[in-house]
């Protein structure tokens, strides 16, 4: 009778720790991944920036620069039948070179005219800067990590030589999770005018990402939680935690791969830039930045940042 009762109670216990695993599943999806407000990074200490970055990211002359710009808006619909937005800005001298851009978490296309000015204003590149799936406004209830954004990627490549033609070079330039996304294009049968890749600030893994995120914001071990939360995912989103693998794909690339990241940067680590370099099959440099947080590398030390971006264009784009 008492090991009835035990293995009663032993069931118990599994089923209750059971529906709370799955409840927080849920609870982690809809918090990361389903498109909604989010409102738990408002406060988070690991996003703080300096005065100086500050100035630039909210003050900056780029967006009115961005704003006083007659894009022309491009529309491109997904494998999966999502209405897609790209905004594209012909150079002012004609070129083959363009710049194609992928944005940050819970960002939109017109924040890469931080980056786009200077290509176009500097370099003078066509531009290409789209709104990924779940952001601006591009179509889609939930956010890809750069998982499903590198097949957009592969579509929106496929346009821009569809409208300038067989001699185009292009540039992918990422940050945060759009470098994450352009290193998860890498890895694809991608065309040869596709030259370099850009990534600034970029995660090695979603799995990665989210276990580094649970342990330092919700200090929660990742067993059981994420993969019930990767199952959700596979369920609601169609991927997994796990297969969305910036690592995986670099192991796999033949494009040129640029890697940049701030030292201080503690919402996405450093160490997984490093980790990403030392995996990548393809020629491939690493520059890292004394004193920036997560992003923060152009702003803050835009003399250096610019340098090694144009000796890494002047080798690799003809």
């Amino acid at each position: 009778m008492k090991k009835k009762r035990w293995i009663k109670i032993g069931i118990g216990l599994l089923s209750v720790l059971l529906i709370i695993d799955i409840i927080a599943s849920f609870y982690f999806y809809n918090l990361a991944i389903e498109r909604n407000v989010k409102d738990f990074l408002s406060d988070n200490s690991d996003l703080e920036v300096s005065a100086e970055a500050m100035d630039v990211f909210i003050d900056g002359g780029w967006r009115e620069w961005a704003d006083n710009q007659d894009f022309e808006q491009w529309e491109l619909t997904s494998y999966d039948d999502l209405k897609l937005q790209g905004y594209y800005l012909e150079a002012e001298e004609p070129t083959n070179k363009t710049a194609v851009f992928a944005h940050g978490y819970l960002g939109r296309a017109s924040d890469m005219a931080l980056y786009g000015q200077y290509y176009y204003e500097e370099l003078g590149y066509n531009i290409l800067t789209a709104d990924m799936r779940g952001h601006g406004q591009s179509e889609g209830d939930y956010i890809g990590f750069g998982w499903h954004d590198r097949l957009d990627y592969l579509d929106w490549i496929d346009l821009v030589l569809e409208k300038q033609g067989k001699d185009t070079e292009i540039v992918l330039h990422g940050l945060s999770m759009g470098a994450a996304a352009v290193l998860m294009v890498s890895g694809e049968d991608l065309p040869g005018n596709v030259k370099a890749v850009i990534a600034d600030s970029p995660y090695a893994s979603v799995y990665e990402l989210f276990d580094y995120q649970l342990d330092r914001m919700f200090h929660l071990p990742s067993f059981p939680v994420l993969p019930s939360t990767s199952l959700v995912t596979q369920m609601r989103a169609g991927y997994s935690l796990t297969e969305a693998s910036a690592m995986d794909q670099v192991k796999k690339a033949e494009v040129p791969i640029l890697y940049i990241h701030g030292k201080e940067d503690t919402f996405v680590p450093t160490a997984m830039t490093k980790e990403l370099y030392e995996n990548t099959k393809s020629e491939s440099e690493i520059h890292l930045f004394d004193n920036a947080g997560h992003g923060e590398a152009y702003v803050t030390q835009e003399d250096r940042y610019t340098e090694k971006l144009n000796a890494f264009l002047e080798k690799y784009m003809n």
